[in-house]
């Protein structure tokens, strides 16, 4: 018996020396990629979790930084906290500044410091779409290397799914024929995982699921060396078309999520079909792929369920979560609550309670999707006794906008943590629909994954702005404390989800918005131009920062992007007067307006049409395939779907080439038949024009044309430019 003891020990023991090894040869790799001339100033150790929570150390020794930590992203999260609390270095999507002293700051006696969170959340399905159709591996290790600098370890894992339902349906019986139809193209398998469409901008070929299946592994592979635990798809009902063909007597209900689309087609829980392909899937994914006994599964995403009645959501509720634990008993179900957040007038307390109740409290985890704009855990008790993760949701579309809640991301986890009414909270997390914007909000975000206490913006936005700038600037920092209190502060009074897209990017009106380019903003114009007088005034001393290049641009684009509304104004009015002069000389402002922005963006990466065309062309190993995933790109920024879709503008950017090429000739369009109705002295036809414009925008998608994919121009010389052309003007509209 004892030696039975003594060998299980030792098993535990060799085990876990193994595990802490692999870790840290996956961490000093990490470091080595960042910084490759400066790892070897760096040495790792494991240590012991505190109570299951990820744990880190760092300390000088031997002239070196000695990082322990309890998992591959708690050493990574060590690394990065030197690099920002000593080093003064910051790494974002951005913008990066990775200049570090000669010689290394001292850290004096032992830093300590632990999560109060066993979960630290990343990505939203809609992200995969709207900010990573086209990524590859280098820019998926790129992420994953962010992910752990940032203490994220539970990321959603969805790249490749569609490869093991292909498998699965060809086992099945299914032909390549009857599945042409079901899987979308790339730039829309988000919508296609979480039920709402079919087929758009397919047919998928099959080279693209075997790639991204081999990506898929690659991902998993070093998110998991890393310690990070990924959230795999489970099955929710969402069966091909042909389905109801091949298996007449199964139970179908067909949902159709905007008028936009086809049906799809939901096969119910009560049949006895759903449990058995859902086991199967999941046992397909294991066999392929492994399993951390983490599944993402989200029933009726924005689509409303067939009844009320608690006990049949109750019972749905349940028969997924089996359909889950037949295959893996260990399974824990991870629920996004975007359908509590979207539709509460059906999801009332009852229908609610009943849904979560019916899978057991230690089986399921909720994602509270946008608790930054409204926290669903206070009308819920804290998720009914649920484990929960407290997310900002923050951006919508992958849109261009400085915008943000600054003091609530700083103060409100916290808060929830420390609230006896809070529930079970486990953690906390990014679900934003896109990423690659808005840094200082996800630097921000994920600065409480180690603290249990709110953060002090009047410290930490100091801190953020010399790391990022690499040097203390006082005009720089009086610019953020516009900022702070201008675009990244929302009145409580204000329900305001996100931030204001510019007129250009609307389809030509004489409105002042429309249904998804609004222009709304959160802060008088006004006060948005102090803040670019401050940066200005800081380029002499800060222009060499990459962070810098970028936050001038941005801030130049937002002031500019404003001003195109009061212009539009202009050109309404001198409308409806019948002032022909008038109408053209502000129509033509409101050309050199776009030419002029189109201009500042082609400074920057970050802001340019021609990489996100060119990344999906790359994908295709035929012309057919380039062509297919040019349309797919295009499409999503632009009409999302047919020239007749209701979702036009929703993910729309502010993109050079976009610009100029997509909002400009539009707006020349509608110039054009404007001042042709003033010469004939008749109405505008705005049901014409519409039909002429989606008509050009949906020949515009599928049309082929290369854009620039490298920058023109310096950021800060062109942005200075548009200070000289606009600062005055600007200010005379704004006082």
């Amino acid at each position: 018996m004892k030696l039975k003891i003594l060998l299980s020990a030792l098993l535990v023991l060799f085990a876990g020396n193994l595990w802490s090894q692999a870790y840290l040869a996956s961490s000093n790799q990490l470091i080595k990629r960042i910084l490759p001339k400066r790892y070897q100033s760096f040495v790792t150790e494991s240590m012991p979790s505190l109570n299951g929570r990820d744990i880190f150390e760092i300390e000088s020794k031997n002239n070196q930084i000695v990082l322990r930590g309890s998992s591959g992203v708690a050493l990574a999260s060590a690394f990065y906290h030197y690099l920002t609390e000593y080093a003064h270095c910051q790494i974002t999507w951005n913008g990066t500044n990775l200049k570090l002293p000669a010689t290394l700051p001292t850290v004096r006696g032992k830093i300590k410091k632990e999560t109060p969170y066993d979960y630290r959340y990343y990505l939203n399905y809609c992200t995969f779409n709207y900010s990573m159709s086209w990524w590859d591996w280098p820019r998926w290790e790129k992420e994953i290397d962010w992910m752990a600098l940032h203490g994220i370890n539970m990321p959603l894992a969805i790249t490749g799914e569609e490869y093991t339902w292909y498998l699965l349906y060809k086992e099945m019986g299914f032909t390549n024929e009857e599945l042409k139809g079901f899987f979308t193209g790339p730039a829309y398998f988000s919508w296609f995982w979480m039920g709402n469409i079919d087929g758009w901008g397919g047919p998928l070929p099959v080279a693209w699921m075997k790639s991204h299946f081999e990506l898929q592994k690659k991902i998993l592979a070093r998110q998991r060396s890393l310690g990070m635990k990924p959230v795999l798809p489970a099955f929710t009902g969402h069966v091909p078309a042909a389905f109801k063909n091949k298996f007449p007597q199964a139970k179908l209900k067909a949902t159709n999520w905007t008028n936009g689309f086809a049906d799809t087609y939901i096969l119910d829980s009560e049949d006895p079909m759903f449990a058995q392909i859902g086991k199967k899937f999941l046992q397909k994914q294991t066999e392929l792929l492994g399993t951390d006994h983490l599944y993402s599964a989200d029933t009726f995403n924005e689509n409303e369920p067939p009844s009320a009645d608690p006990a049949y959501l109750g019972n749905l509720s349940a028969r997924i979560y089996d359909g889950m634990s037949a295959a893996d008993p260990k399974a824990i179900w991870v629920m996004q609550g975007w359908l509590f957040y979207s539709d509460r007038k059906f999801w009332k307390e009852a229908q609610t309670e009943a849904l979560l109740n019916a899978v057991p409290n230690d089986k399921m985890i909720l994602l509270d999707l946008a608790t930054e704009i409204e926290p669903v855990w206070k009308r819920t008790k804290g998720f009914y006794g649920k484990p929960w993760i407290w997310n900002m949701l923050h951006n919508f579309g992958g849109n261009t906008n400085l915008f943000g809640r600054m003091d609530v991301v700083a103060t409100a986890p916290a808060e929830a943590l420390n609230n006896p009414q809070s529930g079970k909270m486990k953690g906390i997390g990014l679900s934003m629909e896109g990423i690659e914007q808005n840094p200082v909000l996800y630097e921000l975000m994920m600065d409480n994954v180690w603290q249990t206490k709110p953060i002090e913006l009047n410290s930490w936005l100091p801190k953020f702005v010399r790391n990022r700038y690499g040097k203390s600037n006082v005009n720089a920092l009086k610019g953020w404390e516009i900022l702070r209190k201008t675009v990244y502060n929302v009145p409580a009074d204000k329900y305001i989800r996100d931030g204001a897209e510019s007129i250009i990017q609307a389809r030509p009106t004489f409105d002042s918005l429309t249904r998804w380019a609004k222009t709304t903003l959160n802060y008088r114009e006004h006060d948005l131009l102090l803040a670019w007088d401050e940066f200005v005034k800081a380029a002499p001393l800060c222009k060499t920062s990459d962070g810098f290049q970028y936050d001038l641009v941005d801030v130049t684009r937002q002031v500019m992007a404003n001003y195109a509304l009061p212009i539009q104004r202009k050109i309404v009015a001198a409308y409806r007067q019948k002032d022909l002069g008038k109408f053209k000389t502000e129509s033509q402002h409101f050309i050199a307006l776009i030419d002029d922005m189109d201009r500042l963006l082609a400074t920057r990466k970050d802001f340019m049409l021609g990489p996100w065309v060119s990344t999906a062309r790359q994908w295709g190993q035929t012309p057919a395939e380039k062509a297919l995933y040019e349309m797919n790109a295009k499409d999503l920024i632009t009409l999302w779907g047919d020239a007749k879709n209701p979702l036009n503008e929703y993910a729309c950017r502010q993109w050079s080439g976009l610009l100029s090429d997509f909002y400009k000739p539009r707006w020349q369009l509608f110039f054009t038949r404007a001042a042709q109705s003033l010469n004939q002295q008749t109405d505008f036809n705005t049901n014409l024009f519409k039909e002429e414009v989606s008509n050009w925008e949906w020949k515009w998608v599928n049309q082929r044309k290369d854009y620039p994919t490298q920058t023109i121009g310096n950021p800060v010389t062109v942005a200075l430019q548009m200070y000289q052309k606009y600062r005055k003007t600007i200010g005379i509209v704004h006082p």
